[in-house]
């Protein structure tokens, strides 16, 4: 199911790039279509603006020259390529060909559009939080652009997927954490359209739509108003584990189209004039809300808190674009710094109310809540990348045993939560019901769904961290005393 998913997304990937070749090619068959080494040339002739050497017939020995050429500028452009070969192209070889064609996707499409973005994560953004999500934190700023290669690539994986966390969480409870999942419901696509084409979806009807209509309706919605090339589809992407790659792939073209959206300069600072009005009478609504309802039971203050909050996320739909632009800090003028800061300002208000509020919590909703956010906290949070394969085992046993002894809570809580008698003595709602709901539906979904999948990844952490110092002592022994015995000897003690 991965192999034939990554087949049709790349084909479609490859035929929207090839659209721009003179003339225009249409690759019918992936695997075919490759072995004569003229799909690869003009693939990397659009994408670099090069012409290449190419052999112009297509018996076996042009179809290898050409097939080399294309491997040799690659290779130029400090790509490794472990593993391929011409001979395995000849012959189509489904792992091998899908391999390359994402090796040459990741460098053109996805390093060089996460490179864009490396300056501005090196720098808070005022988009990073989310004022109306308890279950997920504000982005953290994702490390610079690695000096290495290798660790470059994990850079721009982040870059992508921290852009695709803050076009979201513009909008309340659409969470992202992977290019897997999260996507599942297709919300996270319907928000990022939201963000950058304000209008175009309506979330909250989505919110009670199946996972195929969400799908179906945002690939339709960002192919005929986006100008973006359908390169998924639904069943591609409602299954219990989406392929990454593919998922990657396309969302890229969301952050692609967001570059070339049309921008003056003197749109741009009206726009930042009326946002700055917006932002200065919200933090002044919230200030004599908070006066207001100081001495209301706390149902009353939850149910105010939704109300501005409703409100909140419906009137800034209009300044999206601009609360979310893309410019690192050397290129914001004054009044798009003095945006940020107010931007940041109010959010850090209503962060502190809300947190305020889930401390006020009846007892024992309140340990609940805390247990949630921690879980949240402990999932969202990235793995630890450490270069000592030894200290990173330390520190996924840590990680196992914090989220197990978390998760050893789950039945309990669950329990206490759906046995919870909601009304004081005088048969009112101690919390709202909508409160409740939100609890049960993080339980559910964010916390019992994903724990399998969390455990994975932790042990997953840990294994490799074993394997990595397994093979560290393998070659040290193998150096210092040579004979093979000896060193099964020393690692089976070990």
């Amino acid at each position: 199911q991965r192999e034939f998913t990554q087949k049709k997304t790349f084909t479609s990937w490859i035929n929207s790039i090839l659209a721009k070749h003179t003339p225009p090619y249409v690759v019918s068959d992936l695997y075919t279509d490759i072995q004569q080494g003229h799909l690869l040339l003009d693939l990397l002739e659009v994408l670099s603006g090069q012409h290449l050497p190419r052999e112009k017939g297509h018996n076996t020995f042009q179809c290898r020259s050409n097939i080399e050429n294309a491997l040799t500028f690659l290779k130029s452009r400090s790509l490794k390529l472990i593993n391929i070969h011409v001979a395995d192209i000849i012959e189509g070889k489904p792992s091998i060909v899908l391999g390359l064609i994402w090796t040459i996707i990741f460098h053109f499409h996805i390093e060089e559009l996460a490179r864009t973005l490396a300056c501005t994560y090196s720098q808070p953004s005022p988009a990073c939080s989310s004022a109306a999500d308890s279950s997920s934190k504000a982005s953290r700023s994702a490390k610079k652009s690695a000096k290495i290669k290798e660790r470059w690539k994990v850079s721009a994986t982040k870059a992508l997927l921290l852009w695709a966390k803050e076009q979201c969480s513009l909008h309340g409870s659409v969470s992202v954490t992977d290019f897997k999942s999260s996507w599942r419901s297709g919300l996270a696509f319907l928000a990022i359209i939201q963000t950058l084409r304000p209008g175009l979806v309506d979330l909250e009807k989505a919110k009670a739509r199946s996972n195929k209509e969400n799908l179906k309706e945002a690939f339709r919605i960002a192919e005929l108003e986006l100008n973006i090339p359908r390169l998924l589809e639904p069943e591609d992407v409602d299954v219990v584990n989406p392929d990454e790659k593919s998922i990657m792939t396309y969302v890229a073209q969301f952050l692609q189209y967001s570059k070339n959206l049309p921008e003056s300069e003197e749109d741009m600072q009206e726009k930042v004039r009326e946002a700055m009005g917006w932002l200065a009478a919200q933090e002044k609504k919230l200030a004599k809300l908070l006066v207001e309802i100081e001495n209301e039971t706390y149902c009353q203050k939850y149910k105010e808190m939704m109300s501005f909050m409703e409100t909140f996320n419906q009137e800034k739909i209009p300044f999206l674009p601009v609360l979310s632009s893309k410019r690192s800090e050397d290129e914001l003028s004054e009044g798009q710094q003095q945006m940020r800061e107010e931007w940041d300002r109010v959010i850090s208000q209503i962060n502190e109310w809300k947190a305020k509020l889930d401390q006020m919590l009846p007892s024992p909703l309140d340990r609940i809540e805390a247990w949630l956010q921690e879980v949240e906290r402990l999932q969202s949070e990235d793995l630890p990348d450490l270069q000592d394969p030894f200290k990173a085992m330390s520190v996924f046993r840590e990680i196992i045993v914090i989220f197990k002894g978390l998760m050893d809570c789950f039945d309990s809580h669950l329990d206490t939560l759906q046995s919870f008698k909601n009304e004081d003595e005088k048969n009112m709602p101690l919390v709202l019901p909508e409160k409740l709901e939100e609890m049960k539906r993080r339980l559910f979904s964010n916390i019992r769904s994903t724990n399998p999948s969390t455990f994975l990844e932790y042990h997953y952490g840990l294994c490799s961290a074993i394997a990595n110092e397994v093979k560290l002592k393998l070659n040290i022994w193998d150096m210092k005393y040579g004979a093979k015995e000896s060193v099964e000897s020393l690692l089976e003690n070990w």
